[in-house]
């Protein structure tokens, strides 16, 4: 079992994550309508959507028919992930803040980050293709499940988010440029990926706002 396992994940890495990432966000995105109080189909759509609304993209970028509509496997993924979300709901007082979500979803991160970057190498794009690719394979589905939620997606103003993405996607490439394999790049954009998020919600890490510059412009208009 144990060989058969690290036979999948050296031989193939896209496969491994795209089902690490599917399970995560569906858990991760069901956990949000869960604290809307949407009802169980709602749950459904707003955690399939967030499961596959990056790879749909992905898929579409590189001119593919999207996996979501040609592998079964995958619509079993994410339910499974949707009652995993419903099952924690049950157990715990206030699942979508709790560290199995938070954990879940930098994981979920790291590891459609990682299959975006995959396909977008094997597509043949240049060097900033795969690590928009990466990116958009890591954020969109949040992006919509925000947006079903009737809220600004939050990647796009608070939070250490997107950027976590976007420096695992650049590690994918910068390893294959130096000559290692595709399975290597792949664990270091995982491990990238994963390692600065985490560390930005342990810290608190965000991004400056034009607003949070300002102070700066302005002290150094007196020092001049």
């Amino acid at each position: 079992m144990v060989q058969a396992l690290e036979t999948v994940l050296f031989a193939d890495p896209f496969v491994v994550m795209n089902a690490i990432g599917l399970v995560a966000f569906a858990l991760v995105g069901s956990s949000k309508a869960i604290r809307e109080s949407f009802d169980l189909f709602g749950i459904a759509v707003v955690g399939l959507a967030t499961a596959f609304a990056g790879g749909v993209t992905r898929d579409l970028l590189v001119n593919r028919v999207p996996l979501a509509l040609s592998d079964p496997n995958e619509i079993a993924l994410g339910l499974f992930g949707v009652g995993l979300a419903i099952g924690l709901s049950i157990a715990l007082e206030s699942p979508d803040d709790h560290p199995i979500t938070l954990v879940s979803d930098a994981v979920g991160l790291a590891a459609f980050a990682t299959a975006g970057a995959i396909v977008a190498t094997e597509a043949g794009v240049s060097s900033f293709g795969v690590v928009a690719i990466a990116t958009i394979n890591a954020v969109g589905g949040g992006a919509i499940a925000d947006i079903l939620l009737d809220r600004t997606p939050f990647i796009l103003f608070e939070d250490f988010y997107a950027s976590c993405a976007v420096l695992g996607g650049a590690t994918y490439w910068l390893v294959l440029a130096i000559g290692l394999s595709g399975s290597v790049a792949a664990a270091a954009c995982a491990a990238v990926t994963v390692g600065t998020r985490l560390a930005a919600v342990t810290y608190g890490w965000t991004l400056p706002t034009a607003q949070t510059l300002r102070p700066v412009r302005e002290k150094f208009d007196r020092d001049r």
